[in-house]
């Protein structure tokens, strides 16, 4: 009885039945080859869409996020990717969302400024505390950024991420 080359399922016939693999070229005697110990592994496939460059659309997402403003403006003057419209999303989402991210620090800072000024002792530790929770959240968004966006989700931030889908 023939057994297959890549899984070793016994088989009648010229193919495999579980994996569709020809049991025996023409001439070659089927039987003499004994099922492998252990199935063959397969080659890890991820279907994913790429763009006319030829990096897939969730690595470009993932790679929007990594610098911020500045490869969210790389990723909108390179040429394939700045016509992909989930590139060009995650692009803006990235500037829009680094922007809002500088401006609430610059506004912190003023705002922290005058605490410190009005309140010494009480209004520097309060805005420590505050800028170091406004930090760590925004952290955590630009990764979770990061992690949607290679695994090829959109997700979409509150305030900028609507303005990203209209520029996209």
């Amino acid at each position: 009885m023939p057994f297959c080359r890549n899984c070793g399922t016994p088989g009648d016939g010229q193919f495999c039945a579980k994996c569709g693999t020809p049991l025996a070229a023409p001439g070659a005697d089927a039987s003499a080859a004994p099922p492998p110990a252990q199935p063959q592994p397969q080659a890890y496939s991820q279907p994913a869409q790429t763009a006319a460059g030829g990096m897939a659309d969730n690595v470009a997402g993932l790679l929007c996020y990594i610098l911020g403003l500045i490869t969210g403006i790389l990723f909108l003057v390179l040429a394939p990717y700045n016509q992909n419209k989930t590139v060009r999303f995650h692009a803006f989402q990235s500037i829009f969302f680094n922007i809002a991210w500088i401006a609430l620090f610059i506004v912190g800072g003023i705002v922290g400024g005058i605490l410190t000024a009005a309140l010494p002792l009480i209004g520097s530790m309060l805005w420590g505390l505050i800028s170091f929770v406004l930090w760590i959240a925004g952290l955590v968004i630009w990764i979770i950024l990061m992690v949607k966006a290679y695994s090829g989700q959109k997700w979409v931030l509150p305030i900028v991420g609507p303005l990203a889908e209209k520029q996209a």
